[in-house]
């Protein structure tokens, strides 16, 4: 019975996926229509799809009593990928355009008061005092103003703070010395197919960060994507230090 539940899960997650991101007056209108229907099997789906999450966290450095925005964050999953020091963080908000997602993650604040959930646009939020660590995990693919999402996180963090981000990415046709460079048909495919779901890939996004936050580390891999065993999908992980 738990194996068929989880069929019927993964099934309303798929279908949503099939449908694409519906048209919409708002960029909020068209997340709460897209996300809606999936909201309740998110986080269960997407530990087979967002890759590198928990790897991310592992290297953000806290001080005692941490700050901690997770721009995009959705239902507020990522908390819990810092494990034992999720005790030490004093203030952790999820700001997210989408109600539903955002009402999963008021669902978890009941197990964790530092939790706060934000409604608010991602490129104009700001918190009210600078804030220790900005994580953006698979949401900058999502804003159509990127470049306003990672002004506006790099703005609210003190200096020596960190931004972490992990996301989908294809690569530029010409990348910068030490980055992968991705075959042309990748280079097409990827941007096609989230493209389904409005999700963009934009080459230039990774180079833009790794311009903005020089001291940084960076791995880019691969990983599954469920259902499609033989699909390989490029992402990367991002940690950068604002001067």
């Amino acid at each position: 019975m738990r194996r068929l539940d989880a069929l019927r899960a993964d099934l309303a997650v798929l279908r949503a996926m099939t449908r694409g991101m519906p048209a919409g007056d708002t960029l909020a209108a068209r997340l709460a229509a897209f996300y809606a229907p999936q909201a309740d099997h998110y986080d269960a789906f997407r530990e087979r799809l967002l890759h590198g999450r928990e790897a991310l966290i592992a290297t953000i450095p806290l001080p005692a009593a941490a700050h901690v925005v997770d721009l995009g964050g959705g239902t507020g999953r990522n908390l819990e990928f810092f494990g034992p020091r999720t005790a030490g963080i004093a203030r952790y908000e999820v700001v997210d355009l989408c109600a539903p997602m955002l009402e999963r993650a008021r669902i978890r604040a009941r197990h964790f008061p530092q939790l706060h959930a934000i409604e608010a646009d991602a490129t104009r939020w700001q918190p009210a005092q600078p804030v220790d660590a900005v994580i953006l995990s698979y949401a900058l693919t999502m804003i159509p103003n990127w470049r306003a999402a990672l002004h506006s996180a790099i703005a609210m963090l003190k200096p020596g703070g960190t931004l972490a981000v992990v996301d989908f990415y294809v690569s530029a046709e010409r990348p910068a010395a030490g980055c992968r460079r991705h075959a042309w048909p990748t280079r097409r495919f990827w941007p096609a197919w989230f493209g389904h779901d409005g999700v963009r890939l934009d080459p230039e996004q990774l180079p833009t960060l790794c311009g903005t936050l020089p001291t940084h580390a960076l791995v880019e891999a691969r990983g599954r994507l469920p259902y499609l065993p033989l699909l390989r999908v490029p992402y990367y992980r991002f940690v950068g230090t604002k001067p």
